[in-house]
């Protein structure tokens, strides 16, 4: 009888570690940034991510081979390009998304329009809203899709090395010397960020000024002229794409700003600051780089 039991007693445990981490936990709960409660009977293997940020900070947590939807310019890692998309993060194929039968969607908060949002919780699937604006919350966020998906040990090790990383370049940059910076979002209309935004962030951090950080709107739209009466020291732009500088352009054909008249007229990578992700730390030290150049000028 005791060796009948013994021998069950091994069954039974070599069949649950056969089984997937997920069948054997219990419910999973976060708080996103919208302040709602998220609670799943069971870590999510099912994920669908509406933003390209939200399938890197996904990634990053360690679920990426739960990713079954993500949208239009999801491209990193690279196997996010070989997942199904359901459209693009305004404008989403709710019919497609349900045929891939997500048992989470990672929302967006100002990116994705509200009615979709609303509509996909509509048809009872759990929506977790993102939108990290400081350090500090693209390592939580990191750490509560890990939670959410039953990857902490992969997620919490990520969220604690984008937070080292940060910190080393705040104690290198705290006593830099302040350049005045005006960052280029967007061209036609043209669009800069105030201190607010992440990548208001990123210039604080790197011992910039932006020249337009008082200003109200998160992302607001200015001139030309305003610009040139802001005089920046040194002009950083992302462009439309990974290798295109061509926004830069237009400020060639004003050498009365000190950054033009300098060459202090900076590309950087756009995916490396414009996605709240942990490659945000690789954009943080360039954009941190070309402004010790800026300094070398003077």
């Amino acid at each position: 009888m005791l060796n009948d039991l013994r021998t069950l007693t091994s069954s039974v445990i070599a069949a649950l570690a056969l089984w997937p981490a997920s069948m054997l936990a219990g419910p999973v709960c976060a708080t996103d940034d919208t302040g709602v409660e998220v609670c799943l009977d069971q870590p999510a293997s099912r994920i669908a991510a509406l933003s390209p940020g939200a399938t890197e900070l996904i990634w990053a947590a360690g679920a990426g081979e739960h990713v079954v939807a993500v949208v239009s310019f999801s491209d990193y890692p690279e196997e996010a390009r070989e997942v199904t998309s359901v459209g693009s993060h305004t404008r989403m194929d709710l019919e497609k998304l349900m045929q891939l039968e997500p048992d989470l969607v990672i929302g967006w908060v100002t990116g994705n329009p509200p009615e979709q949002l609303e509509a996909i919780r509509g048809l009872g699937l759990p929506v977790f809203s993102i939108e990290p604006r400081t350090f500090d919350g693209v390592s939580d966020t990191i750490e509560r899709l890990s939670t959410l998906a039953g990857t902490e040990q992969e997620g919490f090790a990520e969220a604690a090395r984008f937070r080292r990383g940060i910190a080393k370049l705040a104690s290198q940059y705290e006593r830099a010397e302040p350049v005045p910076v005006f960052y280029q979002v967007w061209d036609e209309p043209l669009m800069t960020v105030n201190d607010e935004h992440l990548i208001g962030k990123v210039i604080t951090l790197c011992g910039g000024v932006n020249v337009f950080g008082s200003l109200d709107r998160l992302v607001p739209r200015i001139s030309p002229e305003a610009v040139i009466g802001a005089n920046p020291e040194a002009i950083l732009a992302g462009g439309m794409g990974e290798e295109n500088r061509h926004w830069l352009t237009r400020w060639e054909a004003f050498p009365g700003i000190k950054a033009t008249n300098r060459d202090n007229l900076y590309f950087i990578p756009p995916s490396l600051v414009q996605r709240p992700t942990p490659r945000l730390l690789e954009g943080s030290r360039l954009f941190c780089e070309k402004l010790d150049e800026a300094r070398g000028k003077r």
